[in-house]
C-alpha cells in the first residue's frame, strides 16, 4: 500500500510500447495477476496505462479497494480515458457487495457515476454500458437504478452490438419473470452472434434453469462445437449441473479440469470454481 502511495507521476514514465509492460500485458491474459503485478511494482514512476494494468491485476485478485485507489491515481493521470472510470466503477461495485448496508450505498453510488462517466467519455465502450446495464436494472431507484434507464440503455447497447442489445432484453425479461420472451431474446443473440461461443453458453444454463435437461445438454454440446477447448463451457456445464443437483461427479470432474485449464481474463476466476468444487464435495 505504501509502495503505491508514493507513486509520482512526473518525469519518466512506463510507456504502453514497453517491453516491461507487454510482458506485464502478457502474464495479465494469462491470469497470472501476481506475476504481471510484481513486474510492474518495479517500476519507478509507471504512466497511466501501467496504472490502469496495475489495479486491474489487484482487483482481479479480490483487492477491489487497493484496485480503486490505483484507479484514482490513473484518472489523476488520464482523466479522459473511458476505461480508468469504467474499472473503478467496477472496483466500486465489487467493495459494495462486500460491505454492510451503510457503507455499500456510498460506494454503489459512486460505482454508477464513474460507469456513467466511463459511457459519456466513449459512448461506444460497450463492456462499461454492460455493467451500467446490471446496476440499473439490479439497484433501486433511490441510487440511481431502475427498469427505465436500463431499458433505454438497452437499446442504446443494441445500436453497438445486436446481439449484446438482444441479450440485455432477455435479462429484463428475466428481471420480470417472463421466461418466454427470455428464451426468445437468447435465441436471437445466439442467432446474430453464432461464432460466439458464450451466446450458445447463455442458452444452455436457461435451459436448465427450466429442468429442460436435455434441450439443455444438447446445447452445451452446440457450444463446444463451436469452440472445443473453451475453459468456459467447462465451468458453466460444472454450474449448471451443480444448480440443478445432478451430475454431480461429472461437475467435479469438469471443475477439475477448469482449474487446471489456461484461462483468461474473462473466464471465470479459479477462486470461484475452488469453491464450487468445495461446495458439491460436501466441505
Amino acid at each position: 500500500m505504501r509502495q503505491l502511495l508514493l507513486i509520482t507521476l512526473a518525469s519518466t514514465s512506463l510507456l504502453a510500447a514497453s517491453p516491461d509492460y507487454k510482458r506485464a500485458l502478457h502474464l495479465y491474459n494469462r491470469t497470472e495477476y501476481d506475476a504481471s503485478l510484481q513486474l510492474l511494482l518495479h517500476v519507478r514512476q509507471p504512466d497511466a496505462a501501467a496504472l490502469l494494468l496495475i489495479g486491474q491485476n489487484y482487483f482481479m485478485m479480490g483487492d477491489a479497494t487497493r484496485a480503486a485507489e490505483v484507479f484514482q491515481q490513473a484518472i489523476t493521470a488520464d482523466p479522459n480515458r473511458s476505461a480508468n472510470y469504467h474499472w473503478i466503477g467496477r472496483a466500486y461495485a465489487r467493495q459494495a457487495e462486500a460491505a454492510s448496508m451503510f457503507s455499500a450505498l456510498p460506494l454503489a453510488t459512486k460505482s454508477r457515476q464513474n460507469l456513467e462517466k466511463a459511457i459519456e467519455l466513449d459512448h461506444k465502450n460497450i463492456e462499461a454500458a454492460n455493467d451500467l446495464f446490471e446496476f440499473y436494472l439490479e439497484a433501486p431507484a433511490f441510487i440511481g437504478g431502475g427498469m427505465e434507464k436500463a431499458t433505454r440503455l438497452a437499446a442504446q447497447i443494441a445500436e453497438l452490438d445486436a446481439a449484446e442489445g438482444e441479450y440485455a432484453q432477455s435479462e429484463i425479461a428475466r428481471k420480470k419473470k417472463d421466461f418466454a420472451q427470455e428464451e426468445i431474446h437468447l435465441r436471437r443473440a445466439m442467432e446474430l452472434a453464432p461464432r460466439q461461443v458464450g451466446r450458445v453458453i447463455d442458452l444452455a444454463k436457461f435451459l436448465a434453469k427450466q429442468g429442460r435437461f436435455e434441450e439443455s445438454e444438447k446445447m452445451f454440446q452446440a457450444a463446444e462445437k463451436v469452440e472445443p477447448h473453451a475453459p468456459k463451457i467447462l465451468y458453466a456445464r460444472a454450474e449448471a449441473y451443480i444448480e440443478a443437483r445432478r451430475n454431480v461427479e461429472v461437475a467435479k470432474n469438469l471443475l477439475e479440469r477448469y482449474l487446471s485449464a489456461q484461462l483468461t481474463p474473462d473466464d471465470p476466476p479459479r477462486s470461484d470454481a475452488r469453491k464450487l468444487l468445495l461446495q458439491v464435495s460436501g466441505g
